[in-house]
């Protein structure tokens, strides 16, 4: 490990260079997968390969620069989970018919940048006081420490992103194979039988990636919602709401089935995210306490300080924190109009901030970045700028929806910044990396992936649509999370609100959480993480059954190494590949599908590319898919030692 007072070199050009391309094409292979499945994954170890395989190229390795391309490469997800959480509730609200550039950039850009100020006093607490595991740090610190030779695992990356692009564009853009494969019927008078199953290897990687245990639950929460919720409404509590009980006339299964989920059954997704949201925090209340008071209270060290202990200087983020609320203040001026408002919605964006980066942190650090309940935490500052802004402007306000997800959408970049940027931090501190150049480059890769953010968005909104098709016979992008957040929004200000859906959602929440305590007491290997379930219930049931299959491979991979006695030190070297994998089919069919928006965006025809249908088309994307279930396991099960 470096630690002399002369580390070899890190913030340099070749590597900032390409820490920014990667960061921008992972940005938006996550902003695609992110409104596509309601998730994104973390970008840093893909990063750090690709950075091992090219910057050797220009003279000897250095795994201080790899860690660098790494740290702001990560930017890329961090910043997508911030823009495509929220900023889509201001097209949902009618608020914007396009996401606009220099806001979009302002908002989640500076958010980011927030987020890596509001994590330097957290640094030490939480990395070096408490030692929490951060699990992608320490797996991204191995990939960096074991990268002696990369050109296998590009490879891997490589191809599997070849495959799942060829795949998406022979579903999406020539279509010569179906999207999804769906079963439906009525039973009986009026109950609804309904499958779904989306033929996208972007989503089996995101099961491979999160495990059989959230996939579990995500399925769990989309099996409750589409077998179980639906149903058991349109018998019974059809006429529960007149509106919805006219629009059902007519309809076939799915279309009834939809209808009543997005009408009805995904507020139970809302109760369970608020439950989960405050269980968390509450949780977390004296560890969190402790890790803000030690961190804020680290004063200058006699003598010299090594490289490895040097943070940015806290006298220059306090100044920084406040030099950036200022055109976020001018922002939220310009939608409210009223100044009195406009400091409060910057005092309550600027205290929730920092309180919750701190909870993403010591999140990250607990559960890792990709269990990282963000959406939870946008959630909660949605309810509070809520009650705050309800007193001051009304309840009834026209613009207090629009105001409350600007502010949550700030909350969200930084917050989401933070938990990787103390991720990024432990792979620092494992390979003897500078932590205030890490700290430098996340805000640069935070910077490049927001200018990005707005035409990417744009090119998905008018290619296939957010919430509802941009056009005919195109399947739109979900984005649950914008959803909830323009749900809660409209809601708070003078909106309808399926209440008693929210309260069976709280109660459900409730069980699980008790469920999860049972566990932790019994030392189980599964947990129940309520907010799984949450988005489970909220995302539509051909995104959830994907992830499970995703899920069930990365089972079979940990199997196949218990019955051989892999040794701990060698587990997660051996896995490695099979995550590289799986971020590759993430990459491939994310970019690939922004290519097909691109071309549908700039001939103005969704059928641009579009030729017809194969016989047995089904079949067949099923037989490929499970022919990708196997490569999976076999990457993730390498034959060699």
């Amino acid at each position: 490990m470096t630690t002399s007072a002369a580390p070899a070199p890190q913030l340099t050009f070749k590597a900032i260079t390409l820490s920014v391309i990667l960061t921008i094409v992972l940005a938006s292979a996550n902003a695609y997968v992110g409104l596509f499945a309601g998730l994104t994954v973390a970008t840093a170890i893909p990063a750090a390969v690709i950075a091992m395989a090219v910057l050797r190229l220009f003279g000897p390795p250095n795994i201080l620069e790899n860690n660098i391309v790494a740290t702001g490469a990560s930017a890329g997800s961090s910043i997508a989970s911030g823009a495509i959480f929220t900023l889509p509730a201001l097209i949902l609200l009618h608020h914007w018919t396009r996401f606009d550039y220099l806001w979009t950039v302002v908002i989640v850009g500076l958010g980011g940048v927030l987020g890596v100020l509001f994590s330097v006093p957290l640094r030490r607490t939480l990395i070096i006081d408490q030692k929490l595991l951060f699990p992608e740090g320490v797996a991204a610190a191995e990939v960096l420490k074991a990268g002696a030779n990369p050109g296998e695992s590009v490879k891997v990356l490589g191809l599997a992103a070849i495959v799942a692009a060829a795949f998406k564009f022979v579903t999406s853009g020539v279509r010569w194979l179906p999207e999804t494969f769906t079963l439906k019927s009525f039973v009986g008078e009026r109950g609804i039988a309904y499958f779904s199953y989306s033929f996208s290897p972007a989503l089996l990687a995101v099961g491979y990636i999160v495990g059989l245990n959230v996939a579990i639950l995500v399925a769990l929460g989309g099996f409750f919602s589409w077998w179980l919720a639906i149903p058991v409404y349109n018998v019974f509590f059809h006429d529960m709401d007149p509106a919805l009980a006219s629009r059902l006339v007519g309809l076939d299964p799915e279309a009834a089935a939809v209808a009543i989920w997005r009408g009805q059954v995904r507020y139970i997704g809302v109760g369970c995210m608020l439950t989960g949201a405050f269980w968390a925090l509450w949780s977390l209340r004296k560890s969190l306490w402790r890790a803000v008071r030690s961190g804020l209270a680290v004063n200058k060290q006699a003598g010299e300080v090594p490289h490895t202990e040097r943070d940015l200087p806290m006298a220059g983020v306090l100044i920084g924190a406040g030099v950036l609320v200022l055109p976020l203040f001018l922002l939220y001026h310009a939608v409210v109009g009223q100044l009195g408002v406009s400091l409060a919605m910057a005092v309550i964006m600027i205290v929730a901030g920092f309180l919750f980066s701190s909870v993403s942190g010591y999140m990250a650090g607990l559960v890792g970045s990709s269990n990282n309940p963000v959406s939870g935490i946008t959630i909660c500052t949605i309810l509070f700028a809520s009650l705050v802004l309800m007193w001051m402007i009304g309840e009834k306000s026209q613009i207090g929806a629009v105001a409350v997800v600007l502010i949550g959408a700030v909350v969200c970049s930084a917050a989401s910044v933070a938990g990787d940027n103390l991720q990024d931090l432990k792979a620092g501190q494992l390979i003897g990396a500078t932590p205030w150049r890490q700290q430098v480059m996340l805000a640069i890769g935070a910077l490049a992936s927001a200018a990005v953010m707005a035409p990417i968005m744009n090119v998905l909104l008018f290619a296939y649509g957010i919430g509802d098709p941009a056009h005919p016979g195109v399947k739109p992008l979900p984005a649950p999370q914008a959803n909830l957040v323009k749900s809660v929004a409209e809601g708070m200000f003078g909106g309808q609100l399926p209440t008693r859906m929210i309260v069976l959602g709280v109660l459900i929440g409730v069980i699980i959480i008790l469920i999860d305590l049972y566990l932790k007491r019994r030392g189980s290997r599964w947990s129940a993480p309520v907010l799984a379930v949450a988005v489970g219930i909220y995302l539509p049931l051909d995104v959830s059954t994907p992830i499970l299959a995703g899920g069930i491979v990365a089972e079979f991979v940990d199997i196949w190494h218990r019955r051989r006695g892999t040794p701990a030190h060698e587990l997660e070297q051996r896995k490695q590949n099979g995550m590289l994998f799986a971020a590759g089919l993430i990459t491939g069919e994310a970019i690939i599908g922004i290519l097909i928006a691109m071309a549908i965006w700039a001939s103005n025809n969704p059928d641009v590319l579009a030729m017809h249908e194969v016989p047995f088309g089904q079949w067949l994307a099923a037989a490929i898919l499970v022919g990708i279930c196997v490569w999976m396991f076999r990457a993730g099960t390498p034959r060699r030692a």
